[in-house]
């Protein structure tokens, strides 16, 4: 699940708050088509959860180990990408 490139971004996102498909869409840059069918996949995997208001779905990450998880991820490719060296 991690793997893909959208969903990591969808991940990250969503680690900064919840959001529906067309704010989702909006940030990445991608059909919200696109971004339905990654949310599904994290939903099936369980990562992320939803919530709906009215018509509209609101998703957001399952728990707060999963946001560290996406930061921690992150952090760990930009010390590679940049030569930084890692933590001990």
């Amino acid at each position: 699940m991690l793997a893909d490139r959208t969903r990591l971004h969808l991940l990250w996102l969503l680690a900064q708050g919840e959001a529906d498909v067309t704010a989702l869409a909006d940030a990445t840059g991608a059909s919200r088509t696109s971004i339905s069918q990654h949310l599904a996949k994290l939903r099936f995997a369980r990562l992320v959860d939803t919530r709906k208001d009215g018509r509209r779905v609101f998703y957001r990450l399952r728990d707060g180990h999963l946001s560290r998880l996406v930061q921690e991820g992150l952090n760990h490719a930009d010390h590679r990408v940049t030569g930084e060296p890692t933590h001990p």
